[in-house]
């Protein structure tokens, strides 16, 4: 497959405070593309900013909201002229028992990450279409193979992943290209804020590996990164998931017979789990729900 250089590109990074984003937006600024931040820190996303080699700008929005996210597309069309890149990276996410779940955390975990998601092609495909340009959607081992006590998380990204592809084959003739993006468990704020959950926690190490690691965020972002050079439809960020689409169509029954087991394992111990959004970008993602300024 072709790969297309950085240098003079314009990137947009949804979710760039911190995390997978903020390190994307650093590699790709130092491989000569302009990058636009946007996000729901201001803040944050200023210091992500400053710290980039090149020209970037930094939006605060929220990727549920269609309004203001066209107009984020329009600001940066006319910042910087074009967009050949759209990464939608930002995503949130919940862990417990369904049927205890918060009910407004679970349909936020599918707004930002499935909506969010859609909501961003929208704003941005009209100007990717005139650069024929790329849009990546960042998926997640959660599309490939279910996990209970993650129904929302794995619902979302499922539907992105569903979505991305079907976008695929409806703009491919106007030369747009759309990736979907794979990573396992990352070290990242969101992980690291749902292994603060003990029993979390410890159902994630009974998995069994390489699903069970939790991985460095740098390789993985350097794959993302040539993925998005070589303009991928797939891009994995570990190297065993691309593995895993052979064997996808066992996992549920897999999954839903040794989980059986699991459950009643932790059953005396799943009142305590946490049901609310997990880390420092769920936070901020509920200071937002509630009219509270970053």
């Amino acid at each position: 497959m072709t790969k297309v250089g950085l240098e003079g590109q314009v990137a947009v990074v949804t979710g760039a405070a911190r995390g997978v984003g903020e390190l994307l937006a650093r590699k790709l600024s130092a491989r000569g593309a302009k990058v636009a931040l946007v996000g729901l820190e201001p803040d944050a996303l200023k210091q992500v900013a400053d710290r980039l080699h090149g020209e970037s700008g930094f939006w605060h929005a929220d990727v549920t909201d269609h309004e203001a996210m066209a107009q984020v597309a329009a600001e940066v069309k006319e910042r910087f002229g074009k967009v050949d890149i759209v990464v939608a990276n930002a995503g949130v996410a919940n862990g417990g028992p369904f049927v205890e779940s918060d009910p407004a955390a679970w349909r936020r975990v599918i707004e930002v990450n499935l909506i969010g998601s859609a909501v961003t092609a929208r704003a941005f495909l009209p100007v990717l279409m005139e650069s024929r340009g790329y849009l990546l959607q960042i998926a997640s081992l959660a599309a490939i193979t279910p996990a209970p006590m993650m129904t929302a998380y794995c619902a979302s990204k499922s539907g992105v992943e569903a979505y991305a592809h079907s976008l695929r084959a409806e703009v491919g003739h106007k030369g747009v290209r759309v990736g979907v993006g794979y990573l396992s468990w990352t070290d990242t704020d969101m992980v690291r804020g749902a292994d603060q959950d003990e029993v979390m926690r410890e159902l994630r190490q009974r998995l069994p590996w390489p699903s069970n690691k939790t991985y460095p965020l740098g390789p993985a972002v350097d794959r993302i990164v040539a993925g998005i050079e070589r303009r991928s439809s797939h891009v994995y960020a570990q190297w065993w998931l691309r593995g895993m689409q052979g064997v996808r169509g066992y996992l549920p029954g897999i999954i839903g017979a040794v989980g059986q087991r699991e459950m009643r394992r932790f059953e005396p111990r799943l009142k305590g789990v946490s049901t609310g959004l997990v880390g420092a970008g769920g936070a901020a993602d509920e200071q937002r729900q509630q009219g509270i300024s970053p």
